[in-house]
């Protein structure tokens, strides 16, 4: 028998249904079909939603992230990747961390305005800023607002670092000004490729752009000298655990120098989101993957703890780092570090008035 998705199956959306949202003091739920005279949840177009922050450089206190702020234009992602940890934020603006996260994005439309203005004070001392430390930087959205273009053009004219991680090859549009960021080494790009089969890929990461595309992404960057890597993240025990080396080797190929992994954790509301996605999607594997991603997490699908949180542990993720390690020591043969250039930094280069001069 072979996995088969659910008839009444939300196709381009990973979310299947809304979870509760923590901070509503009443909730609703679906009992009896039969009953109602319309359908309970309907697949929305997508809708943005257009907010003006006060700020938008955040400071990351965690020690797996591996960088000290990122910004983000949008929140909520039309990707759809079921297993994303960005998902429960969306339940601060009074929505569900399910398909309301795919359906509603939050476009922050003052961001450039304020980096600017960041940039700007003698006070700051620039540090790698990770674009996508939240949600996809280049999801579909961008392709219409540019603001990640607009950010990165903000970058370059004050030279500050920045990183990406995308999963979208939207990130080629910016081809121009990434070479231009890299001839001062001020940016690095992973890709993240979570396997090679498009089966999977259409129900896991339903919007992003195809696991081929991305391999290309890699190529391009590596073409024109842009420092860029490979993220097999999240790994889902039981479904994508074993494409490890095939990534790693055709990643290393197609000119990735650097290379990373997280094991999936499901925090918050996600727990319930991907359990009634896997049941849907993959219902002959359904409960082998449940139990896997349990067993890396001391037997819960979520674990908070820094340090332990995105490696796991247990023996299914020591093999799966084992397994890592391997594949990059085996194809990885040009795997390079990559330092920032901090001095280029100029918090002058707004300042008009300078410039006459």
């Amino acid at each position: 028998m072979t996995d088969s998705p659910n008839n009444n199956y939300f196709k381009g959306r990973g979310s299947q249904i809304n979870t509760n949202n923590r901070f509503d003091k009443y909730s609703y739920s679906q009992e009896y079909k039969e009953m109602l005279d319309e359908d309970f949840l309907v697949n929305h177009k997508t809708e943005i939603i257009y907010t003006y922050p006060k700020t938008i450089i955040n400071k990351v206190d965690s020690p797996d992230v591996g960088a000290e702020y990122s910004i983000n234009p949008y929140q909520g992602c039309e990707h759809g990747c079921i297993y994303c940890y960005a998902r429960p934020t969306h339940e601060y603006w009074g929505y569900s961390a399910g398909l309301d996260f795919e359906q509603k994005i939050l476009v922050k439309q003052n961001i450039v305005e304020l980096l600017e203005k960041h940039f700007s004070k003698k006070s700051w001392e620039p540090k790698p800023m990770m674009l996508s430390g939240n949600t996809d930087c280049y999801q579909p959205v961008e392709k219409q607002l540019g603001l990640t273009r607009k950010i990165l053009e903000t970058c370059l004219k004050y030279k500050h670092p920045v990183g990406i991680i995308t999963k979208n090859q939207l990130v080629l549009r910016d081809i121009d000004l990434l070479k231009d960021l890299s001839a001062l080494n001020l940016v690095h790009v992973m890709v993240s490729i979570t396997g090679t089969d498009e089966n999977v890929r259409m129900k896991l990461e339903p919007r992003t752009a195809t696991y081929k595309n991305r391999f290309k992404v890699l190529e391009n960057l590596s073409k024109e000298n842009i420092p860029c890597g490979v993220m097999i993240a999240p790994i889902v025990p039981g479904l994508n655990n074993h494409e490890i080396p095939t990534v790693m080797e055709t990643a290393a190929k197609a000119g990735a120098t650097s290379a990373g992994f997280t094991i999936v954790r499901l925090n918050g509301s996600i727990g319930a989101l991907f359990k009634d996605w896997v049941e849907k999607s993959f219902p002959d594997r359904a409960e082998k993957i449940w139990n896997q991603i349990c067993d890396c997490h001391g037997g819960n699908p979520n674990d908070s703890r820094f340090s332990t949180r995105m490696r796991g542990e247990g023996k299914i993720a020591e093999s799966i780092r084992l397994l890592f390690r391997i594949s990059r020591k085996q194809f990885m043969k040009k795997e390079s570090d990559f330092e920032f250039n901090l001095d280029a930094f100029d918090h002058r280069a707004g300042d008009s008035q300078l410039r006459l001069f």
